[in-house]
């Protein structure tokens, strides 16, 4: 999404993950007419979310920073999810899951109201059965019987970056991941006799 402060200009949505982000960004700029040059802050979702989405997310906004000098605004995704939720008119107590892998899920709660979206339960992991007692939100929600799809807008977004103003240099942004990575150095080659 463009946005010129809560204002979206422009938008551009695909479900083709193969579809280069510089393409959708050009598109969007095309919509807006706008170009790169125009371009002062990039707000990023930074997860949880997909692995490779977000690390692509984060290293075009980088380069973008260094090519053009731009603020970089990292933003929870989850937070991204609330604000959708509210701008869709959701309000009280609500719930996001978000795909974790290995059957399990982040979850965090948050408090909507007309005017503001407060967290009221940080991020944490849950396994898929505490999942499917929940009545919540969230990219990954479908296959639960209380839950309903919800998507990260990108318009909202850019809603919540328009007021801020803790911008971050491209190498502190990390994405957000509770577990820790697991690797396991391969041992050195052995003589075969």
């Amino acid at each position: 999404a463009i946005a010129d402060g809560k204002d979206v200009l422009a938008r551009v949505e695909t479900d083709d993950v193969k579809k280069p982000p510089l393409t959708l960004i050009d598109e969007a700029l095309k919509k807006a007419n706008l170009d790169r040059t125009a371009i002062e802050t990039i707000a990023l979702g930074i997860g949880p979310g997909s692995y490779t989405g977000i690390r692509s997310a984060i290293a075009t906004a980088q380069g973008w920073q260094l090519a053009r000098n731009v603020n970089l605004l990292p933003i929870p995704s989850a937070e991204v999810l609330a604000a959708t939720a509210r701008a869709n008119g959701q309000r009280g107590e609500t719930h996001f899951l978000i795909d974790a892998q290995r059957h399990e899920y982040y979850h965090t709660t948050w408090n909507l109201t007309e005017e503001t979206q407060t967290e009221a339960t940080p991020l944490k992991i849950i396994s898929v059965v505490e999942a499917c007692d929940l009545e919540a939100f969230g990219p990954d929600a479908a296959g639960f019987p209380y839950c309903k799809p919800l998507f990260p807008d990108a318009a909202r977004l850019a809603q919540l970056a328009a007021n801020r103003t803790d911008f971050q240099p491209g190498e502190t942004i990390e994405p957000i991941y509770l577990r820790p990575i697991e690797f396991t150095k391969a041992p050195p080659p052995r003589q075969l006799d």
